[in-house]
């Protein structure tokens, strides 16, 4: 009797055991699978779940052990071979570790994808934001994010760390290239990137999970100064960089990520208010929200986190907490401060619930390996082409005297200058390693020399001299392509002056006394001090930052397209007018919004 009372009793639970477990059925509702995932789930799984190591740091196995909710690539952290199938085998990796855990909960790899899938040799390297932001063609940007979703998808990467939509207020400050203006319109008009970045569903092969950042407020620092004090009112802070993360929250974006810099003395990554109040509440953000590097680290001024600093942040309102190489440190610290009451349970759940929400949606649970065959276009031809585009038009025609365009018959063209011939600096921080990298050829594509050869027709001689020896009267145009190095945020910030460096200003000295008309390209991450030298130039075009596709420059110059790009900044009539932004009574070089074109007949 005893033992038909057992089975008849034990019937039910034995059925449901054998059975799939509900968070592993693709036909069930999100909701239903994270509620039924995070009943199973113990606190060191839901702990897990909120950390993201760096893959340096971590092995697959170490994730797994650990339970790592995320692993990144910082800047320039690359498997070996760095190439598409190497990534794709080295995220595969993480995945068949984390899935055959007991839950087999999957990773979500992120990765920088800035202008393109930018740790990836051979990714198309598209123009930075402030170029996209003067070619004022959102439509364009969102398929250069859909193009982007779609190369960082076959290497396994579906998790995206952009776009930034920082509104850059000084123009002194080493990341203004990541902004598409110095007023909100420029981000809220190109935040569709996020459109193309997670296309129609999240859980299309070729859809990557965007990320907002930095909330909020990176782009008004004092000064200029990178992960500074942004002092200004709840008012302009509502007014001038809420916007865009209001359009991103509008377009759906996956997660949030929160910025180094503090607001009236106060870090951004244990604001609650900010966090909690004004993003998750008032924005009606659903997502997961992110620490950026360490971030968390900085709360109390002191190298390294505490305990209270890690409480402050996951009661802030932080989901997910970056911490790259002290990983289980920050899981037992965040274990205890959940035991000792310091943070609800409730907040631990309510991060999980989030970070599993996308974890669904991006279908990792269903297809957690990478789709090896979108690899097959990765720098294509024709993401160059779109690429190419978006190049001609960022470019911004601030002068001519008549010397542009170029002839493309009978012409003799001398050029000259560091950025004339050099991929790196043309595409600037963000490539291929954090701060980017000088280089003729460090990634495929056509320097603007490159495109000024290809686009000469008969007749017409091109020569190239850096330092512009060899130039003479008998050119009938001197084209200097002069600005910035790259770099990227810290090293990037220049208080000191945004003026030429004493190699372009010999040069230009060089070239207007050979009394050859000069025409000067700027390739830079901002607009610079240039007033003293505009009257030695007949024609000025700011390039920006391009990316791989020099010949787009050459295309404007040659007047195969029109200039059309307008500037998304107030360029300064000087280093020591900085800040300055429209609107705000200063008269500049060049107003907000200038851009000529060759007017041909109208």
């Amino acid at each position: 009797m005893a033992g038909l009372l057992l089975a008849g009793t034990a019937l039910v639970p034995m059925a449901s055991a054998a059975a799939t477990p509900l968070y592993k059925n693709p036909r069930a509702s999100v909701a239903d699978r994270v509620s039924d995932l995070m009943a199973r789930m113990t606190l060191d799984d839901k702990v897990g779940q909120m950390t993201e190591g760096e893959r340096g740091a971590a092995t697959p196995a170490q994730s797994a052990a650990a339970r790592l909710g995320s692993i990144l690539s910082g800047g320039g952290s690359a498997p070996s071979p760095n190439t598409p199938a190497g990534w794709a085998d080295m995220v595969d990796a993480y995945q068949r570790a984390a899935t055959s855990t007991g839950l087999g909960i999957p990773i979500v790899y992120g990765s920088d994808t800035v202008h393109g899938h930018n740790n990836v040799p051979g990714a198309t390297i598209f123009p930075h934001n402030i170029g996209l932001g003067a070619a004022g063609d959102p439509a364009l940007v969102r398929q250069i994010g859909a193009i982007t979703a779609r190369e960082a998808a076959a290497t396994g990467v579906k998790w995206g760390f952009a776009p930034c939509l920082c509104v850059a207020r000084d123009d002194r400050w080493g990341r203004t290239y990541e902004s598409f203006g110095e007023v909100p319109a420029n981000a809220v008009a190109n935040s569709v990137v996020i459109e193309g970045l997670q296309g129609s569903s999240l859980g299309t092969t070729t859809s990557i999970m965007a990320t907002a950042k930095h909330f909020i407020g990176d782009g008004g620092t004092t000064g200029g100064v990178d992960q500074g004090n942004t002092q200004i009112s709840l008012d302009e802070l509502r007014r001038i960089h809420l916007p865009p993360f209001q359009a991103a929250v509008a377009h759906g974006v996956g997660s949030v990520m929160i910025s180094f810099n503090s607001w009236n003395g106060v870090k951004d990554h244990g604001n609650k208010f900010l966090i909690t109040d004004l993003l998750k509440t008032e924005l009606g953000f659903s997502g997961y929200v992110v620490s950026d590097w360490n971030g968390i680290d900085q709360i109390d001024g002191q190298a390294g986190f505490t305990a209270a600093e890690v409480s402050q942040a996951v009661n802030a309102g932080i989901d997910m907490v970056m911490v790259p190489n002290d990983y289980l440190k920050f899981i037992s610290t965040l274990k205890a401060e959940v035991g000792n009451g310091h943070v609800p349970v409730s907040r631990i759940d309510d991060a999980n619930r989030r970070i599993l929400t996308k974890k669904f949606e991006l279908g990792l649970f269903d297809h957690p390996l990478t789709d090896r065959s979108l690899q097959q276009d990765f720098g294509s031809a024709a993401h160059h082409a779109v690429a190419r585009q978006a190049a001609r038009e960022s470019q911004v025609l601030l002068k001519n005297d008549g010397v542009l365009p170029l002839a493309k018959q009978d012409n003799k063209i001398f050029v000259a200058g560091k950025n004339a011939d050099d991929m790196g600096n043309q595409a600037g921080g963000w490539t291929l390693t954090w701060q980017g990298q000088s280089g003729a050829r460090v990634i495929p594509g056509t320097t603007i020399l490159d495109g000024i050869k290809a686009g000469a027709g008969k007749g017409t001689v091109v020569t190239y001299d850096r330092a512009g020896s060899g130039i003479n009267s008998g050119y009938k145009v001197a084209v200097a392509v002069v600005g910035e190095t790259p770099y990227a945020e810290g090293q990037g910030d220049r208080p000191n002056g945004l003026g030429l460096d004493a190699e372009d200003l010999a040069l230009i000295a060089k070239l207007k006394a050979s009394g050859v008309p000069l025409v000067v390209v700027t390739v830079s991450g901002r607009p610079l001090d240039i007033a003293a030298q505009l009257p030695s130039m007949k024609g000025l075009v700011a390039a920006w930052l391009p990316g791989s596709e020099g010949a787009g420059v050459a295309d404007v110059l040659y007047g195969d397209y029109n200039p059309t790009g307008k500037l998304s900044f107030t360029w300064p009539a000087s280093s020591s007018q900085e800040p300055v932004n429209t609107g705000d009574g200063k008269q500049g070089l060049f107003p907000y919004g200038f851009g000529l074109s060759y007017n041909r007949g109208s």
